[in-house]
């Protein structure tokens, strides 16, 4: 496939620092019409010829100023011929594997060709079976992806899975409210951020982030330090500090005021910061973040022929050029060897950016959360839920 150097559009999102959400922001929040026509019920049952369904979490892909069209999905509709429906059905891990797991567990059409798990959860698909492995041959690109991400313990030879984006997961704050910043466990449960104060409901982020700073390694938790951490977050639930365990609604809390200090993720925080002049700010805590990643798999179900057709559109998601547009919308670390010289030739300030391309010295202060079993992941999951109220 031919190299894609960067669109017009995308040159002209990069120079001005504005962001695929920031368009959606000021749309509404209204992602293009026809992907989410279909989003209460996922993708058609059949897979038309010569197309991919793909189901993707929210905000995680580049659109135009219209918030109607993704700029490169129609490149690559142009380029192959191949129509892309692209559905933004994610909205939680568990949630979106319990739509699909019956039809997976028949071998029926789940109405998806390409689904983005994240670590843990592709770690399930794979060891139930539910993904086909890649050929090779199809995605010569394969060989870019991050040396750091390229032997998970789920695909140690990335088989059956390539990263979409990397997240990293920290402390998040309002400036004004927290003028020193959030850095420290301490600093977050400062007496200011009472009762404002917002979590991730995923857990190997929010438990992981507080389990560094009690000083326990990510690659060997055991049960008794996990549940000692969730015991912690259940006290400051029950004390009145946390005011939510949630998933990507925490910005909002931001941006309208109910929240000063948050658990978050390092993509949402650029966008709140870019935006908001400043009021915003995101940190790694000093003891040590997360990182993660959601990847492209193809489903058990998915015929020879829209396999064939999802192996190019994967391929083509890593040609550095490709991967570079996409991470100056989602700002989100870019899984993609090259991309960061792509980015350098548009705009080299945002290519420095951590958040995208996280250096050696940040990469080394992120952990992976260690792999659980089934019965760890079960039991681990109920503590967890149970703490956050749920």
């Amino acid at each position: 496939m031919a190299k894609n150097p960067l669109s017009q559009e995308a040159r002209s999102v990069l120079n001005s620092l504005v962001s695929r959400r920031a368009v959606l922001a000021g749309a509404g929040a209204v992602a293009g019409a026809s992907a989410l026509a279909a989003c209460g019920s996922g993708g058609s049952s059949t897979n038309a010829k010569n197309s991919v369904r793909w189901g993707n979490w929210p905000l995680y892909l580049d659109v135009d100023d219209s918030g109607k069209n993704y700029p490169t999905l129609q490149a690559f509709t142009k380029e192959t011929g191949i129509d892309v429906k692209y559905f933004e059905d994610y909205n939680d891990n568990d949630e979106f594997f319990g739509k699909v797991q019956a039809q997976l567990k028949l071998g029926k059409d789940i109405g998806y060709d390409l689904v983005c798990p994240t670590d843990w959860m592709a770690s399930r698909w794979i060891r139930l079976g539910y993904t086909q492995k890649f050929d090779a041959a199809n995605i010569p690109n394969k060989t870019n992806i991050l040396d750091t991400l390229a032997s998970p313990s789920f695909d140690p030879k990335r088989e059956q899975s390539l990263t979409w984006q990397g997240i990293m997961g920290g402390f998040g704050w309002n400036t004004a409210k927290n003028p020193k910043g959030v850095r420290t466990l301490d600093d977050l449960f400062s007496p200011g951020n009472k009762g404002k104060i917002v979590v991730l409901s995923e857990m190997r982020d929010t438990i992981g982030i507080i389990l560094r700073a009690q000083g326990v390694s990510l690659a060997t938790v055991t049960e008794n330090q996990f549940m000692n951490a969730v015991d912690f977050l259940a006290k400051k639930i029950a004390d009145g500090w946390i005011r939510g365990v949630k998933g990507n609604e925490y910005a909002e809390d931001l941006t309208s005021g109910d929240a000063t200090a948050v658990i978050g993720w390092s993509g949402d925080m650029f966008i709140l910061k870019s935006e908001n002049a400043g009021k915003f700010d995101f940190a790694i805590p000093e003891s040590g973040g997360t990182i993660s990643g959601d990847n492209m798999m193809i489903p058990s179900t998915v015929t020879a022929e829209a396999k064939a057709n999802t192996e190019k559109l994967i391929n083509y998601y890593y040609e550095p050029s490709v991967a570079a547009e996409v991470a100056a919308y989602v700002n989100y670390v870019c899984p993609v060897k090259g991309a960061q010289a792509e980015m350098e030739k548009i705009d080299p300030e945002l290519a420095k950016s951590e958040f995208i391309f996280p250096s050696d010295k940040t990469m080394a202060n992120l952990s992976v959360f260690r792999s659980l079993t089934p019965a760890e992941e079960t039991s681990w999951t109920e503590a967890f839920q149970k703490a956050a109220g749920n």
